[in-house]
């Protein structure tokens, strides 16, 4: 593969990822709510449903899926029903007295006792599912797959490997950063009314993401 080609698809990813969606609410929301480290399992499964949606572009069955308004349709409302969902759990989910609120050290001392730090195979299914179902993400990699993908330079899966690869370290790191950005906010966030307000901006972030995503419209100019 040329190396200017893979630079301009390396820069192009930072862009991609840095550009806020539903990963990066979800990233932040789940860094502020159980650290970096727990956060680690929710961004392997936001890489493993962008994986999904680049092998469906490479292969060329997404832009089945954009040219099918049935198909697209069923995505997106997928999609957004699941981020209003996460959303409206957030939103509403209770709070804990001062005295009750758990630092990272408790529960790594005690895990039994909170439920939340062991509850990874939630984390790892939102992260997936926000990504997987994501028509924004279907569109734009049929749109941006292509400039990249040359048969004459090589066996194409390999190109796609390599591509796939890039992404999703670049995209990883990033929810990293932002599960990090997240963490920050812990210390200033550890009352009862604080963590109310987190539960409704982050809630709401997600559910409005979800509505966003009922406006995606098929555009014949990336199928």
């Amino acid at each position: 593969m040329d190396f200017k080609l893979w630079l301009a698809f390396f820069l192009a990813s930072w862009a991609i990822a840095l550009s806020p969606g539903s990963s990066a609410v979800l990233s932040m929301s789940h860094g502020l709510q159980y650290g970096v480290r727990k956060t680690s399992v929710t961004i392997l499964g936001l890489q493993c449903g962008l994986w999904l949606l680049f092998v469906i572009a490479g292969a060329g069955v997404g832009s089945i899926l954009v040219a099918s308004e049935t198909a697209f349709m069923a995505i997106k409302l997928l999609g957004a029903g699941y981020l209003i969902f996460l959303g409206l759990r957030q939103f509403f989910s209770p709070t804990s007295a001062p005295s009750a609120l758990a630092t990272a050290a408790e529960i790594q001392a005690n895990p039994s006792a909170h439920p939340q730090a062991q509850a990874w195979r939630s984390r790892f299914i939102s992260g997936f599912v926000t990504n997987a179902t994501n028509p924004k993400g279907i569109l734009f990699m049929v749109a941006v797959l292509p400039p990249f993908i040359h048969p004459e330079q090589g066996n194409v899966w390999l190109q796609l490997l390599i591509l796939g690869t890039t992404l999703s370290l670049v995209d990883g790191t990033v929810m990293h950063g932002y599960a990090a950005s997240g963490k920050l906010l812990r210390n200033w966030l550890r009352t009862a009314r604080a963590q109310l307000w987190q539960n409704r901006i982050f809630g709401g972030l997600l559910m409005a993401i979800g509505v966003g995503l009922l406006a995606v419209k098929r555009s014949t100019s990336t199928a």
